[in-house]
């Protein structure tokens, strides 16, 4: 069988090229006579593709000297709990909710201190960002909290809120890498990799060093303090190996695509192909307010969840896998990552072309 176009959410769609060298590398990597699944992670070999992927994602981020990167493991879900034990020094924190992530987030930072929701999108089902341009930020907060684009229902934060001089962290594990960012703006940023990066396993935190200390939660495990991976280049214990090659794999292919400005271009144009058809569609419609659209995943429905199914169904046959909608909200939903070719999202429109033809 010939490969599929992808749409999952993740894990997701990687580039070809990647795939491919990975192939030819698996037996034997660079004249070691070993996969890097055997290597050891403190071999030579190895620090040499942990350096180099951090150094590219350094260079496609802009990432400043003042910014630590680490390559940790557990999801980015275990960062809501991290977040808090780490940088709630005073007890309390501001959220803004707009999705099911960023309310896990806020649910678990509960359980660590005084955690303020100062914004919502919950009253319309998450189908819009709330206004941030002046927010009712905790005095007292030790930071505020967003998740900037919306695995589920494909909201994005198109500027980020203003924090009134409060650290920003942000969940950024759909939209990592899809664009250009300023490091500068936030605190913290992180996500795990298996949406826009690389496979499962893998979460990527870049931190400010100010915000890296020993001063933590009472309590706090030492595999859950962000000093104790930093100190150590994110070798305190035996890291995600195969899964840092890959993503270190996927920053150079990054590189030699252009850089994220030339990706923020192509996933534009991928989107943009997407959303026209959806708005000029009798059958499909898109779920989100125009101006909150993510790039990255992109929620439809008929209105019909018997017809709904039949899409889905229908997709697959020809070749479109993954598109039925996270099981919380149902429909569907496309997610037109950076490793999705423009060839996967015009198929995919022809197909809903022809499907809306036939059961109009």
């Amino acid at each position: 069988m010939g490969r599929v176009f992808n749409f999952s959410a993740g894990p997701a769609v990687l580039p070809e090229e990647v795939l491919k060298e990975a192939a030819e590398e698996m037996l034997d990597y660079q004249g070691t006579g070993m996969s890097v699944m055997e290597m050891s992670h403190r071999s030579a070999a190895f620090e040499k593709i942990i350096t180099d992927a951090e150094n590219d994602l350094r260079d496609l981020m802009g990432i400043p000297d003042n910014y630590k990167v680490l390559f940790l493991q557990g999801g980015a879900s275990l960062q809501f709990s991290m977040i808090p034990m780490n940088l709630m020094k005073h007890g309390t924190a501001d959220y803004i909710v707009t999705g099911q992530w960023a309310k896990k987030a806020y649910e678990e930072a509960k359980k660590y201190g005084k955690v303020n929701k100062i914004a919502s999108s919950e009253d319309k089902t998450f189908s819009y960002i709330p206004d941030c341009r002046d927010l009712p930020v905790s005095e007292d907060a030790d930071y505020l909290y967003i998740c900037e684009n919306n695995t589920i229902y494909g909201t994005k934060f198109k500027e980020l809120p203003d924090t009134k001089g409060k650290t920003l962290v942000a969940d950024v594990s759909s939209c990592f890498l899809s664009e250009p960012v300023d490091v500068t703006k936030y605190g913290m940023l992180f996500g795990g990799a298996q949406k826009n990066i690389g496979p499962a396993g893998v979460v990527i935190a870049i931190i400010r060093e100010d915000l890296i200390t020993d001063e933590v939660m009472e309590g706090t495990p030492t595999m859950m303090k962000y000093k104790t991976h930093a100190d150590a280049k994110s070798l305190y214990n035996t890291p995600p190996a195969y899964g840092i090659y890959i993503c270190g794999k996927v920053f150079k292919w990054l590189k030699k695509q252009g850089g994220l400005q030339a990706m923020k271009e192509r996933n534009e144009r991928k989107a943009k192909i997407l959303y026209d058809f959806l708005d000029s569609s009798k059958l499909f419609k898109g779920t989100v307010e125009k101006k909150d659209r993510s790039l990255m995943n992109v929620p439809f429905v008929t209105g019909d969840k018997d017809l709904d199914a039949k899409f889905v169904k229908e997709a697959k046959e020809a070749g479109l896998e993954n598109l039925k909608g996270h099981r919380s909200v149902g429909g569907m939903r496309a997610s037109i990552y950076n490793a999705m070719p423009e060839e996967g999202v015009k198929a995919l429109v022809e197909f809903m072309d022809k499907f809306e033809k036939e059961n109009l």
